[in-house]
């Protein structure tokens, strides 16, 4: 893995403080990352949804997955 050398100076603090390896802590903190991010495709189907009803838009009865699916088309 390449990092700049002041993100890795701080990574390297960071696990000190930690008492942990730099690995380990990249680790840790991608793993929140992704925990944080898991909730994030329903929510976005949720605002898009609520998007639509407060400018009163119609889909014309498609659901987001249909929509999202015919752009991979």
């Amino acid at each position: 893995m390449t990092l700049e050398e002041d993100v890795a100076q701080w990574a390297r603090i960071e696990a000190a403080r930690r008492d942990t390896s730099v690995s380990r802590l990249l680790g840790e903190l991608l793993k929140e990352r992704m925990s944080t991010h898991r909730g994030s495709a329903a929510d976005a189907a949720d605002r898009l949804v609520n998007f639509g009803k407060r400018h009163k838009l119609s889909l014309r009865g498609l659901k987001i997955k249909d929509l999202i699916n015919e752009g991979r088309r």
